[in-house]
């Protein structure tokens, strides 16, 4: 049986439903936004996992669309921040066959529901994890470029200003470095508003 989880955006969220379900003696795989229990669970059981998953900010989805939403940003967030690759191809023609959906079904799925775009999302997380990458402090601001598929430094710099309101260089300088939690990105649209 599978378990589609909301919020489940980071490898802390999949060891928190890892230990619910050992909890409850269930055996399964857990992935981002989803567990695969190889039992039936019961009514019973189900109620359990999603008070549990609830405790830790976490819910079950039954919503065929509300399960499509989180499918697209898995995909965003595992391109982004987990992988050390992003695709070689246009990111629509990507998530269309990751997700096996027409994009632009997706995109207006994902408008409706999300009040943003897909493309804003996006760019909202890599400017995050842009950030990441500059408190690290490992590469240059040209290496961060390449390594996010930005055309150049200055590409990454304009658009890194368009969302921050800061440079990369002075965002560097800052003692108290803000980054905004995996699981809030894409939920604060006023930077994307004011700069557009």
């Amino acid at each position: 049986m599978k378990l589609h989880i909301k919020y489940m955006v980071s490898n802390r969220c999949k060891m928190m439903v890892r230990e619910e379900l050992k909890n409850l003696g269930l055996h399964f795989i857990v992935d981002m936004g989803v567990a695969d229990i190889m039992e039936d669970i019961t009514l019973d059981q189900r109620e359990q996992i999603r008070i549990a998953l609830l405790r830790s900010g976490l819910e079950l989805m039954d919503d065929k669309k509300a399960i499509l939403i989180e499918q697209i940003k898995k995909v965003v967030i595992e391109m982004v921040h987990y992988s050390d690759e992003l695709p070689k191809v246009n990111f629509s023609d990507f998530l269309s066959e990751k997700l096996d959906y027409d994009y632009t079904y997706l995109a207006n799925l994902f408008s409706e529901v999300q009040g943003t775009t897909i493309e804003r999302f996006l760019i909202s997380h890599k400017i995050e994890r842009v950030k990441e990458l500059i408190i690290y402090d490992e590469l240059s601001l040209t290496e961060i470029a390449w390594k996010m598929h930005y055309s150049s430094a200055a590409h990454l710099s304009n658009q890194f200003k368009k969302i921050t309101g800061l440079s990369p260089s002075h965002f560097k300088n800052l003692k108290n470095k803000r980054r905004i939690p995996i699981e809030e990105i894409g939920k604060i649209n006023s930077a994307f508003s004011e700069a557009e």
